[in-house]
């Protein structure tokens, strides 16, 4: 089935992704581990993790075809779990306002 263009082409996506999301996990604890403020690196990091989460779920879900939907195929199961990710400890729209008000704010400060 990876041998499908499109298939192959989804999976890299979904590595893509990973790990961009993986880097902005690492640099959000970077910072924290250095005692520097990380809000902006941290939401950046959940926000971006929860969409790419749902966004591979989806298409895994579209991968299996009709059997991604039916509950003897993991996939539905992680389809369904996935979508906590954007809700849990801060919905993505609510880590999308803390990316922009910390960036307005280091752009104030820099007096931009």
């Amino acid at each position: 089935i990876i041998a499908h263009q499109s298939v192959s082409n989804m999976i890299a996506d979904m590595l893509i992704g990973l790990e961009a999301a993986r880097l902005a996990c690492l640099k959000a604890a970077w910072q924290a581990d250095r005692g520097i403020r990380n809000s902006f690196t941290a939401s950046i990091a959940k926000c971006l993790a929860a969409d790419h989460a749902n966004r591979c779920a989806s298409d895994a879900v579209q991968i299996h075809g009709g059997n991604g939907y039916n509950s003897e195929y993991p996939v539905e199961k992680l389809f369904r779990d996935a979508k906590i990710f954007q809700i849990y400890e801060g919905t993505s729209q609510i880590q999308r306002l803390i990316i922009i008000r910390e960036k307005l704010e280091s752009l104030s400060k820099e007096g931009l």
